[in-house]
């Protein structure tokens, strides 16, 4: 997030798009209703009615995968009708006149015929959104498509346009699904950046990490995880370490997960629940969870937060740093920590966000990131002397349609995501009594006109196949999704969503398209 959570108070306009965050992000949902009962004018987009919508000044039911068309269009309105931020965009930007022009086809008619809505709403949302203050809050129902990374370019081209980056109430603010995704990011858990977002393909770069670890690193830059399950499948990969991941149920493909877990010479899972991947691995390491060790998490707001010891851990698990360190150093690299503190110590030498931490500063509060020395008090707002790299770049992006289309063998559109009472695959909650009766198997929701057209009753037991394989759920009758447009929730491992999902990337970061599959549906058989 270029904010914080707290500066949702702050903005007279909020834009929520591919994101449901009253299900899936409460606490910052909670916030963002709040700021709408105290004036802030709130916009909606996505496919699905979400509940936030019920209070929103403007909702746009737009068509799965029609981001970008969106987008485009509220800027090719806010340029026509001369509500940009001039000064913002002549002091702080570059390559304007590239991405006016490449707006000019967006207009409104142009992009309701792609997005099924009406053309005079896209222009009260781009009138709305550039009316004042206005902050941009997305999830995965931007990023899971095939031009998932276009679709958050065309966020900061709408941002930068009305000068909404840098200032109390603005900013594009991606929530994100865990409770330490920013942190694992941050400490390079990606495959082509090492700690900090630093190019692992930097000269500089890779030898200030061989200096602190004291080893050479390798020539190359890692896999990304599709790729890593394709090697795999094709025993170029022989061996896999899964930490705090269950790819068996959240992955896309789930019939081709298996195969390549299942062609590995040696799997390794380190998790605190025998989860369904844990179940096909050759060793577990058994780890600790939250409440059972010290450490750090950095959260969606970029704030590093100690996180401390209050029960012990069961059995013979142990901390996740223990686990690896002790890995390490049988491997033949002779380290060791005594504290999780010496391992922040050691971040602080070789991460340019991370310098000005240490356990001591964020013994009561956390600190937000960047914190460059040990006197400054970290940045709750970025980009406020201007952007980052100097000058914000307007990036031209242009709308696609989703990689996977209804056919006649399957005529209708799947999507997936969560609901507010399950976490992911369920390695947690699923363990609740309380939560597993207020949601207890998987279902699809779909809605009431379309159940009437395929001849469905809400409670209905069905099979719905994509070209990947089929599973059996159970419907349900829900206005606030879309005609011809079906809802699964991911977590279940019966009735797995993921089963459907495809494997369509987005070629720039490689992240599957798990947002959009092409499905039939037929009765299930008894």
């Amino acid at each position: 997030m270029t904010n914080s959570i707290g500066d949702v108070e702050n903005a007279d306009v909020i834009f929520v798009i591919g994101s449901n965050p009253r299900e899936n992000h409460p606490v910052i949902g909670a916030k963002i209703k709040e700021a709408k009962r105290n004036g802030t004018k709130l916009i909606i987009a996505d496919p699905r009615r979400i509940e936030l919508a019920d209070e929103s000044d403007v909702f746009l039911q737009l068509k799965l995968g029609t981001n970008i068309a969106l987008i485009n269009a509220m800027i090719h309105v806010i340029i026509a009708e001369g509500l940009e931020d001039d000064d913002y965009i002549n002091t702080h930007t570059e390559n304007y006149q590239a991405l006016k022009a490449s707006v000019e086809k967006y207009s409104p008619e142009h992009s309701a015929r792609i997005c099924g809505v009406r053309a005079e709403d896209i222009r009260k949302v781009a009138r709305l959104y550039a009316s004042g203050r206005a902050s941009i809050y997305y999830a995965m129902g931007i990023t899971q498509h095939k031009t998932g990374t276009n679709g958050v370019i065309s966020l900061s081209n709408l941002a930068m346009v009305c000068g909404n980056i840098g200032v109390k109430g603005g900013g594009i603010n991606p929530l994100r699904g865990q409770n330490n995704v920013q942190g694992a990011c941050d400490m390079g858990g990606l495959p082509n950046v090492l700690p900090g977002n630093q190019e692992y393909t930097s000269p500089g770069v890779k030898a200030l990490f061989e200096r602190e670890w004291g080893t050479k690193l390798p020539r190359q830059p890692g896999l990304t995880i599709p790729a890593i399950m394709d090697g795999a499948c094709s025993h170029a990969i022989k061996c896999l370490f899964i930490m705090g991941e269950n790819p068996m149920l959240s992955d896309p493909d789930m019939n081709h997960i298996r195969h390549a877990l299942d062609s590995l010479d040696f799997l390794i899972v380190q998790d605190i629940f025998l989860t369904e991947t844990a179940e096909r691995a050759h060793v577990v390491l058994p780890a600790m969870a939250f409440a059972e060790k010290d450490g750090t998490f950095t959260n969606t707001e970029r704030r590093v937060q100690r996180v401390r010891k209050a029960v012990d851990g069961p059995g013979d698990s142990r901390a996740d740093w223990v686990i690896l360190m002790e890995l390490m150093n049988r491997m033949g690299l002779k380290k060791q920590y005594a504290h999780p503190s010496e391992i922040m110590e050691e971040i602080a030498r070789v991460t340019p966000q991370y310098r000005g931490i240490t356990y001591g500063r964020i013994k009561e509060n956390g600190l937000q990131w960047p914190v460059p020395d040990k006197t400054h008090m970290g940045t709750p707002i970025l980009h406020t002397n201007g952007p980052l790299r100097g000058k914000g770049y307007f990036c031209p992006v242009a709308y696609e349609p989703s990689a996977e289309q209804v056919s006649a063998r399957f005529p209708y559109l799947l999507t997936n995501g969560r609901n507010l009472y399950h976490y992911h695959t369920r390695t947690m909650t699923g363990r609740v009594k309380e939560l597993n009766e207020k949601s207890p198997c998987s279902y699809v929701e779909i809605n009431p006109a379309t159940l009437e057209k395929l001849g469905f009753e809400d409670g209905s037991r069905v099979k719905i196949s994509s070209a990947r394989g089929h599973i059996t759920t159970t419907v349900r009758s829900h206005e606030g999704i879309m005609e011809e447009l079906f809802f699964m929730p991911f977590h279940f491992a019966d009735g797995a969503a993921n089963v459907l999902t495809g494997t369509n990337l987005d070629e720039k970061c490689s992240i599957p398209e798990l947002k959009v599959s092409a499905v039939n549906i037929e009765q299930a058989l008894a």
